[in-house]
């Protein structure tokens, strides 16, 4: 088990650095709640839906027809708050920074810190990979990303593009964005098509009312974006797709991640450049 440094404070550069279970017990303990953008490098991160059993087998449907947005990595069993093939000492009751709790209102839900007061037996956890996790190979290849420069949100929009209905899940697909020169935007896209279980390439590249964002300066969630003279806004399919849908379906209980703050698994991002090859509860599969 990694050793976490006992000090009350921790400057963000040394929460980055931590290994993934030193990073959840860093969580857990309350000693950090931001977005997991740049953190433990090289980590497999995931995004978070739970949802009651009843509902399940149409999201994990949903997940499968929308793999882009949907990369799903993991499967919990009924009432199990554990996932071990995506980490050792992984709870997924406190090991996010932040959740949202929806209980059949589309429009409004709590923010909680963490899920102790609120779980129940026949809640299933469904883990979907994260842009976060290619964003490490392209800062390997010498290509800054402005938000985690500026310990900032990815900006994530909504956009007129619509997923795949499954029973009653649906809705429009969300996409994060990232700006670049154009010969950085290019490697970028190269970059994160190898990793499928993290969104793969790109959905859209350039002027962003063709996918209907009226205002780049204005995200739906995340932080405003810094652009640059000369930036090609290049955008992801994101994991806040899935939140969309669940909210669209009102179930009576649904939780999800608050943006940006992600699950951080033990796993290689490495997996994520393979799709998926077994889905069920816990599997973290993948096949070439």
């Amino acid at each position: 088990m990694s050793e976490v440094p006992e000090i009350s404070e921790l400057r963000l550069a040394e929460i980055r650095a931590l290994a993934p279970d030193a990073l959840r017990r860093v969580i857990r303990q309350n000693r950090f709640n931001g977005p997991t953008a740049g953190c433990a490098p090289g980590r497999l991160q995931g995004n978070l839906a739970i949802l009651p059993e009843a509902l399940a087998s149409d999201f994990l449907r949903f997940c499968q027809q929308n793999p882009k947005p949907c990369p799903l990595i993991g499967v919990s069993e009924p009432g199990n708050p554990c996932i071990p093939s995506l980490g050792r000492d992984l709870d997924i009751r406190t090991d996010l920074g932040g959740y949202r709790v929806f209980r059949g209102d589309a429009e409004r839900h709590e923010s909680v810190r963490d899920l102790s007061t609120v779980w129940r037996d026949d809640l299933v956890t469904f883990v979907l990979g994260c842009s976060f996790s290619f964003e490490d190979a392209i800062l390997r290849a010498g290509i800054p990303i402005a938000h985690i420069a500026q310990d900032r949100n990815v900006p994530m929009y909504v956009t007129n593009r619509e997923t795949t209905t499954c029973g009653s899940f649906g809705g429009p697909v969300v996409v994060s964005m990232r700006a670049f020169p154009a010969e950085d935007a290019i490697q970028a896209v190269l970059l994160s098509d190898r990793y499928r279980l993290a969104h793969g390439a790109p959905v859209h590249l350039g002027d962003p009312s063709e996918i209907g964002i009226a205002d780049l300066l204005n995200p739906d969630f995340g932080d405003a974006p810094t652009l640059r003279p000369g930036d090609v806004p290049v955008f992801w399919a994101c994991g806040v797709t899935p939140q969309m849908a669940i909210r669209r379906t009102r179930p009576e209980l649904a939780i999800t991640h608050e943006p940006g703050h992600m699950l951080v698994t033990d796993l290689s991002a490495d997996a994520a450049e393979f799709t998926i090859g077994r889905v069920g509860p816990g599997a973290a599969g993948a096949s070439s």
